[in-house]
């Protein structure tokens, strides 16, 4: 059960004390309240029967109509006896035909001429959507083309530079050796060269791998980078030696 808190004591509680009634300002009227008033009494008057009462009730028997909203044309507008009554009459068997009438349409002409063919189309879809078969990619157009299979010039042009190139190459290489400036390596001398580099790469691989895990000197640094940029090298020469089958190598004045 919660306890009641109740005022300090005081001698001034004891002394009636009077009511303060607070009073509220008068409520805001707009000046033009009564303006709105009539005006809106006004509008209201006037439609008090839901709608005008000078509106006549349609009558039963003005309904609308089929098709009577429809636009009509100018042949529609009369009944079918009367614009029958306006045709000529048919000709009589005595009748003579009427000569000298020409007309521009060539009856013989139409009746002979060939009916269109429709284009081919494909459809590439379930749901029926088509296109033009020409367009699709399914006609072999391409191997119509009148160069069709031969090389491109650019790629002739590019295989007359490189040949051009080896020719000056082979012909510097070839006064080289008449000068005796350079020496061509044997097969065995190439192995043994190969072997030899990967020996050393072998070599220095172990001694890579034997280095501290953790980085924390200048001098383990330097001896890292300096490991890694021979094992690079040597890898470079090896893979020159594996591809290249001749090699020649200056000679030793």
């Amino acid at each position: 059960m919660s306890e009641v808190v109740y005022p300090p004591e005081s001698v001034y509680n004891v002394l009636p004390r009077d009511e303060v009634h607070s009073q509220k300002p008068p409520r805001y009227v707009s000046k033009f309240r009564p303006a709105v008033l009539l005006e809106e009494k006004s509008v209201k008057d006037v439609m008090k029967t839901m709608g005008p009462a000078e509106v006549q009730m349609p009558s039963p028997d003005t309904f609308l109509k089929k098709h009577s909203k429809e636009a009509k044309s100018a042949d529609s507008e009369f009944p079918l006896s009367s614009r029958i009554d306006e045709r000529p009459p048919v000709p009589t068997r005595a009748d003579v035909p009427p000569m000298g009438v020409h007309t521009e349409r060539n009856f013989i002409k139409t009746a002979t001429a060939v009916p269109v063919k429709p284009k081919p189309i494909s459809v590439d879809s379930r749901k029926g959507d088509k296109q033009l078969l020409e367009n699709s990619g399914l006609v072999p157009k391409y191997i119509k083309k009148k160069h069709y299979g031969e090389v491109p010039e650019y790629l002739q042009q590019r295989n007359h530079e490189e040949q051009s190139a080896q020719e000056e190459y082979n012909s510097f290489v070839r006064e080289q050796r008449e000068q005796g400036a350079v020496k061509h390596l044997s097969d065995e001398e190439r192995r043994a060269v190969l072997e030899g580099l990967k020996k050393n790469w072998d070599q220095l691989h172990r001694e890579y791998q034997g280095l501290s895990f953790v980085m924390d000197t200048v001098s383990k640094r330097s001896r890292k980078h300096r490991l890694e940029a021979a094992m690079r090298q040597l890898e470079d020469d090896i893979q020159i030696f594996e591809k290249f089958k001749t090699i020649f190598i200056p000679n030793e004045r």
